[in-house]
């Protein structure tokens, strides 16, 4: 896909530090990104595509288009599994291997294609 995707690892160790409070009944929000998690998502944007005013607004807007499709607990899980599935071990192997898991990781990857598209291609 594009660089924007490969520095999930870092931002899914923030989104586990902040992510574990989030209670379920603020997923039904709309734009339940805690400010944290926003800025972290943008530094690693930023980091993977360049350190310009014309990144920052995309990144900014990016952040802001996932938070509208995908609820922030959502977003913790499947980058929580990312994080895990970075390991050695039978414990990386079983969220490398459960289907669940992959299902999440996608919705995670298509909203992430959806707010590229809407932030990148305009």
């Amino acid at each position: 896909m594009s660089r924007r995707l490969a520095n999930l690892g870092g931002i899914a160790a923030l989104a586990l530090v902040f992510g574990l409070a989030a209670s379920p009944g603020r997923a039904a929000e709309e734009n339940d990104y805690p400010t944290d998690a926003r800025v972290d998502y943008v530094f690693g944007c930023m980091a993977a595509n360049g350190q310009t005013r014309e990144n920052l607004q995309k990144c900014s807007c990016s952040v802001d288009q996932l938070a509208a499709i995908l609820p922030y607990d959502k977003y913790v899980q499947a980058s929580t599994i990312l994080s895990m599935r970075q390991g050695i071990g039978n414990r990386a192997n079983e969220f490398k291997a459960t289907k669940v898991f992959d299902d999440k990781v996608a919705d995670l990857r298509r909203a992430q294609a959806e707010a590229e598209i809407r932030c990148y291609r305009g």
